[in-house]
């Protein structure tokens, strides 16, 4: 794909993201005040801690200057440091990528979708998925694809992402920020894929919901929320 695809000043204050709620909210990359130091302290504490691997992921997978530490940003460093080896749209798995929907509605269309291939892929039976929705600031400098949706039809197949995948490891290798994009799943909607997680802060919880599998299909999804008494 050619490089001159136009760039987005893009600045979303909160963009959203939403992952199980199964992984933990909290880890070493909240725990560390500047960034320079995560790899001194991940191999202090690595010592005494089996399970630290596991949590932190594989920390070389982000260079040095593009890491973030301190509180909120365990969700961040988790999308590039935990690789997905089946890949997803714009990478083959060989790195990661922070996806996110502009809005609400848009994050929780894509997750549908996306729960709902894992779970018929893996023939799951009927559950209750706890879900948990962070909003974040994203401040980049996105190529942007929202325009090519006709001329590029390849790069928004729903099924296949082999031609999105060289897209986007040939901009990240270029140095890109991300792509800005439309939302396959939601009309309408926009995504953001960034590819550097110095370019999100401020991420925070926002809510929990849960989404209602009922061996088919996810039918029902609602917000839990705490009672106060």
């Amino acid at each position: 794909m050619p490089l001159d695809i136009p760039v987005t000043a893009t600045r979303w204050s909160p963009c959203y993201r939403i992952i199980p709620s199964r992984f933990p909210p909290i880890g070493l990359f909240e725990k560390v005040a500047d960034p320079a130091d995560l790899e001194a302290v991940f191999q202090i504490e690595a010592m005494t801690n089996d399970r630290l691997r596991d949590e932190v992921g594989v920390l070389a997978l982000v260079p040095p200057e593009d890491r973030v530490s301190g509180p909120g940003t365990t969700p961040i460093m988790a999308a590039f440091t935990h690789l997905n080896p089946e890949g997803s749209r714009f990478t083959d798995g060989s790195f990661g990528v922070f996806y996110a929907g502009h809005t609400l509605d848009t994050a929780i269309a894509e997750t549908r979708h996306h729960r709902t291939r894992f779970l018929t892929a893996t023939d799951e039976p009927a559950q209750e998925i706890d879900m948990r929705v962070y909003a974040i600031d994203l401040e980049a400098s996105l190529h942007d694809i929202r325009g090519l949706a006709d001329s590029h039809a390849h790069l928004y197949d729903p099924d296949s992402y082999i031609h999105a995948q060289g897209l986007g490891a040939e901009l990240r290798d270029a140095g890109s920020d991300g792509i800005r994009y439309q939302s396959v799943r939601h009309p309408g909607g926009e995504c953001a894929a960034a590819f550097r997680p110095r370019l999100l802060s401020n991420c925070r919880q926002e809510r929990h919901l849960c989404y209602m599998w009922d061996g088919t299909a996810i039918t029902t999804i609602y917000e839990k929320k705490s009672l106060d008494t």
